[in-house]
């Protein structure tokens, strides 16, 4: 099947050009102006439209088995929802129980995957340490196209990382080539604020943001960005929501350390009035980790994106009903933790940003799309408009409008966090593997069309990294051992 996009504006992470896409056997064939194509293509006309890289999600969990519970939404729903909101490829995470092989629960997780509808790929949390641990990501990275590992800082008791497992792990990722992430949050502080708010008798949705107070991440920030300076290796911080965590990315940054931050969609346009809602569905349907902020943190985070300090954007897509939020109807902290947002995120990183001056365009890609692709090393088969790249297309309609609501998304789950929002700039056509699975409103993904992506390891910043651990490599001092004593004195008799 080919594909040609015509009358639109390509637009990219560096630059806007009127050009014609042509995309033939899941690639791009050719960009350019009037192109000839073969007779049999099929014809998308994009005129007054811009076609930009599919979007980029480094950051949700299908399936996801979490506090007793397991998330509503599939990889086949979850990414066939993407597809209608203009994401094409995921990068979700495989997290091992403490003391489960790597291995198993990455085999786990593959199994789950195949019925996925678009790419995807994954990030393998490391929630305990031994020498099979070692192992293990050496065979993902070198076997099956695992680059990135993640530590959660929170959740104690549970699959919580401490800082032995930090150090052991960075350093492990720098052998291999591989970027750490981490969920910032001091678990210990939170454990201890949950059972305060408890004895308080506060069991309500409304103690969440209060047992996690922005300074809890960004304590658990800083605290891991010096631990990766030390280990000399890159570090990414998922889900950044507050000043405080931003502040410690700034500082590592202007101080030349190798940090990279994401930021959610729902951070940047939601704030923490939710949780004081008299609904307690309304209010547990907020409930994730860390909590949605003020909208003084908000206009922070805008202002990461605009500086360059926040490089992506992502969602957490991890769908509890409202049957399953209801355990902890009587204790807070026996809410499930996790929104959904796959089908929105473009759409209201545009509305709320390039709508609003706050993004430009050529930054909208980046942020959604190119930056992910960059950061773990899938530039240019994702996240560009080049040939040879991988056919992940979004044909965006900045005058089309949608109103969000959950009687009418695609993702499985019985509320959205954008609900009765109507924004302007919405994808009119989707296409996944040079496969047009999102026309107009009609969504025609197929489960078990995506494909597994290996990733390399050693992304271009690791090579910078190794030359300046060569230059910085510590010499051991010689001496003389048969000398007594310095010129000019005598030793003295013991």
């Amino acid at each position: 099947m080919s594909i040609v996009i015509r009358g639109g504006t390509v637009v990219t992470a560096d630059h806007s050009f009127r050009a014609d896409v042509y995309c033939e056997k899941g690639l791009i064939a050719a960009i350019g102006e009037n192109l000839e194509v073969p007779a049999g293509a099929a014809v998308i006309d994009a005129t007054g439209q811009y076609i930009m890289p599919g979007g980029i999600d480094p950051h949700t969990h299908m399936q996801l088995p979490f506090m007793g519970t397991v998330a509503t939404e599939d990889f086949y729903t979850g990414t066939a929802a993407g597809l209608a909101g203009g994401t094409t490829s995921i990068i979700d995470f495989v997290i091992p129980a403490p003391g489960q092989r790597l291995m198993e629960a990455y085999e786990q997780w593959r199994d789950w995957s195949a019925k996925s509808a678009s790419d995807y790929s994954f990030h393998v949390a490391i929630t305990w340490w031994d020498d099979s641990v070692a192992a293990d990501m050496e065979t993902l990275v070198k076997q099956h196209g695992v680059n990135s590992f993640k530590h959660f800082m929170a959740y104690k008791n549970a699959i919580m990382a401490d800082d032995e497992i930090l150090v052991k792990s960075f350093r492990r990722s720098v052998e291999l080539g591989a970027m750490p992430t981490v969920h910032a949050e001091n678990g210990e502080l939170v454990f201890q604020l949950q059972q305060e708010m408890l004895a308080r008798g506060m069991t309500g949705p409304e103690a969440h943001p209060l047992s996690r107070p922005p300074i809890v991440e960004g304590e658990a920030a800083n605290r891991a960005i010096q631990i990766a300076q030390v280990m000399n290796v890159p570090i990414y911080i998922v889900h950044v929501s507050c000043k405080e965590s931003l502040d410690a990315i700034t500082r590592a940054r202007n101080d030349g350390q190798r940090v990279y931050g994401e930021v959610l969609a729902g951070h940047l346009a939601i704030d923490d009035s939710v949780y004081r809602n008299s609904s307690f569905e309304f209010a547990a349907a907020h409930v994730m980790s860390p909590p949605f902020r003020s909208r003084q943190h908000q206009d922070a985070l805008w202002q990461g994106l605009q500086g360059g300090n926040l490089q992506t954007t992502a969602t957490d897509h991890c769908c509890f009903c409202a049957e399953q939020k209801a355990a902890g109807k009587d204790d807070f902290t026996k809410i499930p933790n996790g929104t959904a947002g796959i089908e929105d995120r473009l759409a209201i990183i545009w509305d709320e940003g390039v709508n609003k001056g706050r993004l430009t365009m050529n930054e909208f890609v980046a942020v959604t799309s190119t930056n992910t692709a960059k950061i773990f090393n899938l530039y240019p088969r994702k996240g560009s408009v080049s040939v040879g790249a991988d056919a992940d297309l979004v044909v965006w309609d900045p005058a089309g409008t949608r109103t969000i609501s959950a009687s009418t998304h695609h993702q499985n789950i019985d509320f959205n966090i954008f609900e009765g929002r109507t924004v302007t700039g919405i994808p009119s056509h989707t296409l996944s593997q040079g496969k047009l699975v999102w026309c107009n409103g009609e969504l025609t993904a197929e489960k078990g069309a995506g494909r597994y992506i290996h990733r390399p390891a050693f992304a271009p910043v690791f090579d910078a990294l190794a030359k300046k651990r060569e230059l910085d490599t510590p010499v051991a001092v010689e001496r003389d051992s048969g000398a007594a004593c310095q010129r000019g004195q005598t030793a003295t008799p013991a």
